[in-house]
């Protein structure tokens, strides 16, 4: 049971505890600032039912491991790896949400606003969709960094599905919505998550 309150567990929980809240609150934030309160809902907060299953799902398998396999946590190459992900991934996903502005927003938009513009700049001239390419590093970061090997892969997979079957639905209505634009923007720059044209 000593392991449970190690060095080890209280370092990485924390790190876990406080990367899940600087996602979280900084993304309600940002949605705030550049929508205003009165457009913001707690959904902005990101947080639905199956991430709340997985999130404890992967708290459980380390409790599991850290009680009858203390030693696999104590890979810190590993640990700071996943680590410097969940920070670059932060980085990557909030760079997508500034660099678009009033143009990001948490839900696919199915009809074209006024405001609603192609952002191809910053960040979105190397990653056509950078906030997808920084919450998958993100999630398997958080995985990596507690040395959790089934909720890394779980993580990868999962977040990757998701993204697989996001994109293109997206891309339809970027499609209507700027026409050949969408085409040539979407022809020199790469999504971002692997094996996703």
């Amino acid at each position: 049971m000593t392991e449970i309150f190690s060095y080890t567990a209280l370092r990485q929980l924390l790190q876990m505890f406080f990367a899940i809240m600087f996602f979280h609150v900084s993304e309600y934030l940002l949605a705030i600032t550049i929508h205003g309160k009165s457009k913001v809902t707690l959904k902005s907060l990101l947080i639905s039912r199956n991430y709340a299953m997985a999130m404890i799902f992967c708290l459980l398998e380390y409790l599991v491991e850290i009680y009858f396999f203390p030693q696999m946590k104590e890979h810190w190459l590993i640990s700071n790896t996943g680590l410097a992900m969940v920070i670059i991934g932060e980085i990557i996903r909030k760079l997508a949400i500034v660099t678009a502005g009033q143009a990001f927003t948490h839900l696919i938009k199915l009809y074209h606003e006024e405001h609603h513009k192609l952002v191809t700049d910053g960040i979105y001239g190397y990653i056509r969709h950078p906030s997808y390419c920084g919450f998958l590093i993100w999630s398997v970061g958080t995985q990596i960094m507690l040395c959790n090997p089934i909720s890394t892969i779980g993580f990868a997979v999962v977040v990757w599905r998701f993204f697989y079957e996001r994109i293109p639905y997206e891309e339809f209505f970027l499609r209507q919505f700027f026409g050949s634009q969408y085409e040539n923007y979407a022809k020199g720059v790469p999504s971002g998550v692997p094996f996703v044209k």
